[in-house]
């Protein structure tokens, strides 16, 4: 089974929808492969039933800052259709999406051809087009952009495109561990936490954040130091390790969470480069990559790399 594609966008992150929006508001025909279930990445929203309530945790990325003019102004266009809004107790220039940290990728997402569930196995390249292979099936495509962490970038690039695997390579990730919890009754806390010493970088108050409401929900971030020492625990272990050290950081007693649940972000913050291209295209390939890593390690430089690399596509 195959079918054949003119754009194929691997990542239906924050990078690859953006790269995908550019390319087909100039008429391009785009088709983006994503192995999550549904739209999200790293900025995920978990829905769980629990003691039947409904709990919503962002526990991706947290918020979200739009400094560059042209983010700016898609961040305004998402305040208007009610899919984003400020979050003052992040900071002053801090956003997230509403009702959830997913809103803006889905919204993206749904005016595009993305396959969700279809994890690219192994790239080819004959006759000048490329050939994804992803269980069982084969998409084929004139271009190609790769825009998934460096780590799966390096990994994916190695055999076709030895240049582009390299940079991916070189580029290092710290990691998350992210634990969700939530309680009977509101913590005597503020509604954000951080903390550059702590084992816990981070925790928020989720049903705080605009749009949210329902039970009283955290998330909370281990430190990369942290997250490192945890990293192949079993999650009910990290889980409950990690809120006893947030508790600890926060200097309040324990109290026991209705629900608790962790999830690992192996690539969870690539680290900040200097140079900051943004993206890299081979016009003779007809392939180019895309992401955060190539840009700012945020949100915002993960549109802006998509943009950038959208602009170097013929």
């Amino acid at each position: 089974m195959g079918s054949h594609h003119d754009i194929l966008v691997i990542g239906g992150g924050m990078a690859g929808l953006s790269a995908a929006q550019a390319l087909a508001a100039t008429g391009r025909s785009v088709t983006v492969l994503d192995k999550g279930r549904g739209p999200g990445g790293r900025m995920a929203t978990r829905r769980v039933e629990s003691q039947g309530e409904t709990l919503r945790f962002d526990h991706g990325a947290q918020y979200f800052t739009a400094r560059d003019p042209a983010f700016r102004a898609v961040v305004a266009a998402w305040e208007r259709d009610g899919i984003a809004a400020s979050w003052p107790a992040a900071g002053e220039e801090a956003w997230v999406g509403t009702p959830g940290m997913n809103a803006c990728v889905k919204a993206m997402a749904e005016a595009l051809d993305v396959r969700w569930g279809v994890r690219a196995e192994r790239l080819t390249r004959s006759a000048g087009l490329w050939q994804v292979i992803a269980a069982g099936q084969v998409f084929t495509a004139s271009t190609l952009i790769v825009a998934v962490p460096a780590e799966q970038a390096a990994v994916l690039l190695a055999d076709i495109a030895p240049p582009f695997a390299a940079l991916a390579a070189g580029v290092a990730s710290a990691p998350c561990w992210a634990v969700m919890a939530s309680f009977a009754e509101r913590l005597p806390l503020a509604d954000t936490f951080r903390s550059d010493t702590a084992p816990v970088s981070w925790a928020a108050r989720n049903s705080a954040k605009p749009g949210r409401g329902g039970p009283e929900t955290w998330v909370i971030h281990a430190s990369p130091a942290r997250s490192r020492k945890l990293i192949d625990l079993p999650k009910d272990e990290v889980a409950r390790t990690i809120l006893a050290d947030f508790f600890a950081a926060a200097g309040t007693a324990s109290i026991l969470p209705m629900h608790l649940d962790a999830h690992r972000w192996l690539y969870a913050q690539p680290e900040a480069r200097k140079d900051g291209e943004g993206a890299h295209f081979d016009a003779a390939l007809g392939l180019g990559v895309a992401g955060d890593w190539l840009q700012s390690p945020r949100i915002e430089g993960a549109w802006l790399s998509g943009r950038a690399l959208a602009a170097l596509v013929d």
